[in-house]
């Protein structure tokens, strides 16, 4: 009877944190490059009851009771968003599975699918957080106009040149399980053990994807999707409480019993 209380309090537990998952889902679903989450669960370890005596029961029939689910996982799903125009020449989208690296104060590295990005004092392309590009990328201070094409290469319009002055190549970054990718906050992700170190490639190779200037990816966050998610949530939540109620109730009459 007390294995019920512990195995509906862990159910609760899970659904719980289910919960909070989509919350975070919901209340980005307007962020720019945002990546929803998921919640895996699992079941935990089973105890096996003592076979019931008599003749004719099986002597190897085991009884294996489950004691509950737990969290097993909270994956982030980086499936396409979709691109909303901007209009500004310095906001760019990947149609595809690379990532901007950026350079951290400390020296790191991150990566972000955002490509909101801006000029800063030293005329650095920075991200909005003011976290340069890698490679690094200068743009002259005098630049008319910043061209990004497809496959990556940056220019300028310059007041004395008729013709773009190309000033080199944004790279993009990709991993083998970009779902194990750490998440840091600020649309910034760290590489962990799961998702494998990043290799680099320039737009329009392989599976980096290409760049289309002017647009930004919006959130993957379906927000029916989510809502049918958290209804689910609620009523195994719900279920676990009832359970918990139920068996109390069960207690409750065999304390009466032995009166």
């Amino acid at each position: 009877m007390l294995d019920a209380f512990h195995i509906s309090a862990g159910s609760m537990q899970a659904h719980q944190t289910h919960v909070d998952v989509i919350a975070n889902n919901l209340s980005n679903a307007n962020t720019t490059g945002f990546k929803k989450s998921k919640v895996e669960f699992e079941d935990l370890m089973y105890r096996e009851l003592a076979a019931a005596a008599g003749t004719l029961v099986r002597p190897d029939l085991t009884h294996p009771v489950g004691l509950g689910t737990t969290t097993a996982a909270i994956e982030k799903i980086f499936s396409q968003g979709e691109a909303k125009g901007t209009d500004r020449n310095l906001d760019l989208l990947i149609q595809g599975k690379g990532f901007f690296e950026v350079l951290l104060p400390d020296g790191g590295a991150a990566y972000s699918r955002t490509g909101h990005l801006q000029i800063d004092a030293e005329g650095l392309l920075v991200n909005a957080d003011g976290y340069p590009l890698n490679p690094a990328l200068q743009i002259p201070a005098d630049a008319q106009d910043v061209l990004v094409s497809p496959e990556g290469v940056v220019s300028v319009l310059l007041p004395e040149r008729d013709q773009p002055l190309e000033l080199g190549v944004i790279e993009l970054a990709a991993f083998m399980n970009p779902g194990g990718l750490t998440p840091m906050g600020d649309n910034l992700y760290a590489v962990s053990g799961a998702s494998g170190d990043a290799f680099y490639g320039a737009p329009g190779e392989d599976d980096f994807g290409v760049l289309a200037q002017g647009f930004l990816e919006a959130s993957n966050v379906s927000l029916i999707e989510e809502l049918t998610n958290m209804m689910v949530a609620q009523r195994g939540y719900e279920m676990g409480a009832k359970v918990i109620q139920a068996a109390d109730e069960m207690l409750g009459i065999i304390n009466n019993l032995r009166r």
